[in-house]
């Protein structure tokens, strides 16, 4: 049998997903689990990158592992595990780190923008964390990572940290490709159709999560940025529309072009109207699935645990090679 391509994925246990990371990452993930083999991690090492309340943190990751389950990921068809659980992340981390440059880390997008709301106390962390995230992903000999735009900096320096470990001692890491979603890969801020919708926005009308209530849903919606021009048109010149047809788009399962006809001349009130009531239908039995798993605590302690075995299994062979290249004594 023909041996199933590595996917690997994460997500940081920073409070509630917004919709934008349901339709540009999850959702696409379910899909993979038939077709690959496919680690999905809760990213929690990467998270105290900024500063974290402890209770919270636990509270967050178990949280995120009920949202994936509920989304629809299925612990026989996948490995989901909580990164702190496998410590071969932070060792091979630490050997990359050796093998990282200090400009090519300075360049960082995200690292940029991140440090400069920081200012002068930055941690350590927050530079080498690119680091962390090419471990997470060469330790499962991962064949592609499922990246928007904004990760692809970050992938190409585990291509560039594969190669370079593979170079100096001898081929001992697979050079990890991008699987990129064209559409529905990025769902903008409601109030600002320019940026990618966050969770860490100010104005919490700019995203809707996951776990809204359908009052917020509608209530988001309803004040969501529009224009002055009235009709319901996918194009560039009217970003906050386009936005909302894309939404529209993932939860009905409608194409773009059935959207704009069924709106034509009805205005923006009834759009939004009826795009509040896809939403909170569309999220519905995500939710009812996340209440019952938060209420199976010993189900989901199940899972990370499984999950965790057989994630070190795979990441514990990688590193032994990796150690046994650098010259470290078998354990």
């Amino acid at each position: 049998m023909e041996e199933r391509k590595v996917v690997f994925s994460g997500v940081q246990p920073s409070g509630s997903l917004t919709i934008g990371n349901y339709i540009g990452a999850i959702r696409n993930w379910i899909s993979l689990q038939d077709e690959y083999d496919c680690f999905y991690s809760i990213v929690d090492l990467h998270s105290i990158t900024v500063p974290q309340e402890p209770k919270n943190l636990r509270k967050n990751t178990l949280e995120l592992l009920a949202v994936y389950l509920a989304c629809g990921l299925d612990p026989e068809k996948c490995t989901i595990f909580i990164q702190s659980h496998v410590p071969a992340h932070a060792e091979l981390c630490w050997v990359l780190n050796t093998m990282s440059y200090m400009g090519q880390l300075g360049r960082m997008t995200q690292y940029k923008e991140k440090s400069q709301k920081v200012g002068e106390n930055v941690n350590a962390g927050l530079f080498t964390y690119p680091v962390l995230m090419a471990a997470d992903i060469l330790l499962y000999q991962t064949d592609l990572v499922p990246v928007g735009e904004d990760q692809k900096q970050h992938l190409e320096l585990a291509r560039d940290l594969a190669e370079r470990f593979n170079n100096k001692y001898s081929p001992t890491f697979k050079i990890p490709e991008p699987l990129i979603k064209k559409e529905g890969a990025r769902i903008m801020s409601l109030q600002n159709p320019e940026k990618k919708m966050s969770k860490s926005d100010e104005n919490e009308n700019a995203y809707i999560l996951i776990l809204d209530s359908p009052d917020a849903i509608r209530r988001k919606i309803r004040r969501a940025v529009t224009d002055l021009k009235g009709q319901v048109k996918y194009s560039d010149e009217q970003p906050g529309i386009k936005n909302l047809i894309e939404i529209y788009s993932a939860f009905s399962g409608d194409s773009i072009e059935d959207i704009e006809k069924r709106y034509e001349g009805k205005g923006y009130s009834q759009f939004k109207e009826d795009l509040a009531e896809v939403v909170v239908s569309g999220l519905a039995p995500i939710q009812e699935k996340y209440n019952y798993y938060m209420k199976n605590k010993d189900y989901l302690e199940s899972v990370y645990k499984k999950g965790a075995e057989r994630a070190n299994y795979v990441s514990n062979k990688t590193l032994r090679k990796v150690y046994r290249k650098v010259g470290f004594i078998e354990r």
